[in-house]
């Protein structure tokens, strides 16, 4: 499958966003499966011509279950640029995340010690600091409630691997179809309801602020939650 114009949020000449489709695979794996980043080197390519494919940098990275607002580097100028503010933490991300349980408070500040536990794949959060373990901050707030569905909106001040995934899980709130953190099913589209909504930043070579956001996912469940937005 190839992204068409739709997909994208925004473009200039540095930069393309892209409304990830949950499912689709950021950067190539042992799953051989094709990635995003081919394909928005296709997308360019085919665009602008360019006879000897398009110069895609990966700047960061969303799981393969999540949806939502990804961006790449057009330039090397502007992959390097932008590294630099993911690196000092100038990059206000917010994501929307549904789960099933009520969250303890309506807003709250989650502090946790990570811990990647690589031969299974996973990432256990804990209380208290732990011997190889990061530190990792997010703060959510809940919008509303459908159905017996929370709708919450989380903003991540710390970007470790699963981080909004274990975290929300260990408050005793995993994302709706994460089993792998403690839902009780997973989604047939071995999706989660895990959302990267938008990203803020000042443009490192306009000097312009920006805020990207990505639409909610047509996929029968996610767009009744518009109403709350």
């Amino acid at each position: 499958m190839n992204i068409t114009d739709k997909d994208v949020i925004y473009e200039d000449n540095h930069y393309i966003a892209i409304n990830k489709r949950a499912g689709d695979i950021v950067q190539v794996d042992d799953t051989g499966d094709r990635s995003l980043e081919d394909m928005v080197n296709t997308y360019l390519t085919n665009k602008y011509q360019k006879p000897n494919g398009a110069f895609v940098g990966v700047i960061h990275r969303l799981d393969r279950p999540v949806s939502g607002m990804i961006l790449f580097a057009k330039t090397s100028k502007g992959l390097d640029r932008m590294n630099r503010l993911f690196h000092d933490r100038k990059v206000s991300k917010t994501y929307l995340a549904v789960v099933r349980n009520r969250p303890p408070k309506d807003t709250d500040t989650l502090k946790n010690w990570l811990l990647r536990d690589r031969k299974k794949m996973i990432t256990k959060a804990y209380d208290r600091e732990i011997k190889g373990g990061s530190f990792a901050q997010l703060d959510y707030e809940v919008l509303g409630v459908l159905d017996g569905y929370y709708l919450l909106k989380v903003t991540p001040i710390t970007g470790r691997t699963h981080q909004i995934r274990a975290q929300l899980a260990y408050m005793g709130c995993p994302i709706v179809g994460d089993n792998k953190y403690g839902y009780p099913r997973g989604s047939l589209r071995r999706t989660i309801c895990l959302h990267s909504r938008s990203l803020e930043f000042v443009h490192p070579i306009r000097d312009e602020k920006l805020k990207l956001t990505a639409k909610l996912p047509v996929d029968g469940f996610w767009e009744r939650f518009n109403s709350l937005l």
